[in-house]
Order: structure tokens, then sequence, then C-alpha cells
């Protein structure tokens, strides 16, 4: 069975999110993350960002939570590799509604071949750019795609990201970049400690 997806709701798609979300990505146990914290679970959302379904959920809950926000932007994407199917789920999202929102890829350093960039894809020098993120900690990929592109001369208009695990990510985003910070979910939401 197959889901018309322009169908469905955003209640019902943010709930079928969440659920996706817990069944799919939520690994027990004792983890490292990124920011060199350790946690008694991690949120895996390569499971959820890379799954057939969750993908589609994932584009119409950020773009309604960007939209609802009033945030206007021109394109989206963050720090590679979380970032990447988020930022394309948006702006699948947006094409589906007839809206032109590029997507965009921040190395995590700039490359010293080639044409040397740190940000890839349309250009997004003047632009109107949200970072995104699947899940944050402390804020530190999202800060460094922020820097990276705002080197670019893109105007980072907010960080959106979709689960916040509520340990002052968004605070730190915002008080460093100066931007909102918005999150679909938190670790309460899925009911995690």
């Amino acid at each position: 069975m197959t889901t018309d997806f322009s169908t469905v709701d955003l209640a019902t798609a943010r709930e079928r999110l969440r659920r996706l979300i817990i069944d799919l990505a939520v690994v027990r146990g004792k983890v490292t993350l990124a920011s060199g914290i350790e946690a008694d679970y991690y949120v895996d959302l390569r499971r959820v960002t890379l799954h057939h379904e969750a993908s589609r959920y994932v584009g119409q809950v950020m773009l309604a939570m960007l939209d609802e926000a009033g945030i206007s932007f021109d394109a989206v994407g963050g720090l590679t590799m979380g970032a990447d199917p988020v930022g394309h789920a948006i702006m699948y999202a947006a094409g589906d509604r007839g809206r032109a929102v590029d997507a965009f890829v921040v190395r995590k350093a700039q490359k010293s071949y080639g044409m040397g960039r740190q940000v890839e894809g349309p250009p997004v020098a003047g632009r109107d750019v949200v970072v995104v993120e699947d899940t944050s900690t402390t804020g530190g990929s999202a800060l460094t795609a922020v820097e990276a592109l705002q080197r670019a001369g893109a105007n980072v208009v907010a960080v959106a990201i979709i689960v916040d695990r509520r340990t002052g990510a968004k605070e730190r985003i915002q008080e460093t970049a100066g931007v909102p910070c918005l999150y679909a979910f938190t670790k309460d939401e899925l009911g995690l400690d």
C-alpha cells in the first residue's frame, strides 16, 4: 500500500513521524555522542530521514514548522551528513507545494582542491537560508554550518532541528548565531529520559 502524502494532514504527519522516530531511530544503551557527551540512548535519525515513508513526513513537518514560525527562506541544508537528507526532504516537500527551495551541503572543512568550497550546491551568497540538523546536543554542528554559510555570503535566518535533546543546544545556537532555533520534537515527546 502506498500513501498519497499530499492528502495527509499535518497532525497525522506529525504523529506518524513521532511514532516512526520512536520505532526506528531510538536505540537504548550507553553511547558517546558526536559532542563527546555520554548518553543512555541514541536517536539515530538517519534511520528515519533515509526511510522511504518517514523522510516524506520529515519534509512536511519541518516545512510546516518553519512556515508556522514565519521563516521565509530560499535554501536549506547543513553540516554533512546528518543534515543532508533533512534538507532534501524539505526541498521536496516545498516542491510538492509549488515552492522553489534549494538544498545545499556544508562540508566539515573547506576543500583544498577543485573549487575549494565548503558549501556545495546552488550558490547561497545573498540568499536567506535555514540550517537544519537531525538532532542536536550542544549545537556544535549547526554552528559550524552557520559560520561556513556566513563566510559564503548567506543570510542565515534560522536553525531547525528534528529532535532537540534538551541539553542546551537551542539556547546556545540562539545566543551564538543570533537566529531562532526551532525543533519539531523534544526528547520528552519521544518518551526519552
